[in-house]
């Protein structure tokens, strides 16, 4: 049974077309009053496609989804206005990467932070 399940998910993962993958680093530690950057690797779209924007959101334990910000194809950026005094968000086209840096961490902000692909 197994087998037939690992089996049809190759299959399925190599007939993909069309495929938008994003990957993030697994984890990361940061000291309170210290910076944090987490980059975003994008695949199957640009970042300078002006159909897209990809965002930052994070969720802490137990809580909602909170929206952070993005940078959008044309390169135009928006902010939630509670965190924009502390998050940037910024592109490299060479890369095809998108990175969130954060200042002056606190531990309030412990949480799954994720990247993703809005259409505008």
């Amino acid at each position: 049974m197994f087998l037939t399940q690992l089996l049809v998910l190759l299959l399925s993962a190599a007939s993909c077309i069309n495929c938008v993958e994003l990957t993030q680093p697994a984890s990361m530690v940061v000291t309170p009053g210290q910076l944090m950057s987490l980059t975003c690797k994008v695949s199957g779209y640009s970042v300078t496609d002006s159909s897209y924007c990809t965002d930052w959101i994070r969720q802490p334990a137990g809580k909602a989804l909170e929206w952070i910000g993005e940078i959008c194809g044309g390169g135009g950026t928006g902010y939630s206005d509670k965190l924009k005094s502390r998050f940037t968000v910024t592109r490299d086209t060479s890369s095809s990467t998108v990175t969130l840096r954060g200042q002056n961490m606190q531990t309030g902000d412990t949480a799954v932070y994720y990247c993703a692909r809005r259409s505008q």
